[in-house]
């Protein structure tokens, strides 16, 4: 019984040996690769009126030396919009992604991150919008009055 035991384990040893020994060998970064440089990654509105569609261009260039490709600009809520090239930005070349936060209903503090997903070496970046939102002051509500029907 235990030879089977001891047999068995030295099985399961050689198993896990040889699976270790087998890691993928690094891939060569490719040094020509498309890059995406912004400007700035953080834009601050400070104080803005609720109802505001705050907009901000976020400038970036390719600092590579092939064609940079966005493949995905997404917010991190429903209540910011990005629009970005679809097409590739080519080697030296600049473009913008344009964010843009609706307030309406949302007062008070506001920090939202747009995340940007390419082929570049930063395959992930992130831009931040921020500010504070000033409630709309409340319009004062008057009482409808209904003509009365004459009774008959």
């Amino acid at each position: 019984m235990k030879k089977v035991i001891l047999s068995a384990t030295f099985a399961f040893a050689m198993i896990m040996g040889v699976n270790a020994q087998q890691t993928p060998a690094p891939v060569a970064a490719n040094p020509n690769q498309a890059d995406i440089q912004f400007e700035e990654t953080l834009h601050d509105f400070g104080n803005i009126k609720e109802g505001t569609l705050a907009t901000y261009e976020f400038k970036f260039k390719n600092t590579g030396k092939e064609p940079l490709i966005l493949s995905n600009v997404q917010a991190s809520c429903g209540c910011t919009t990005p629009t970005w090239p679809k097409e590739a930005i080519a080697p030296g070349k600049t473009a913008v992604i344009t964010a843009t936060f609706n307030s309406q209903g949302r007062p008070g503090v506001f920090n939202k991150v747009v995340t940007v997903t390419s082929n570049g070496k930063t395959s992930s970046v992130a831009l931040t919008l921020k500010g504070f939102v000033e409630t709309a002051p409340q319009q004062p509500t008057s009482p409808v009055v209904q003509p009365q029907q004459p009774k008959p």
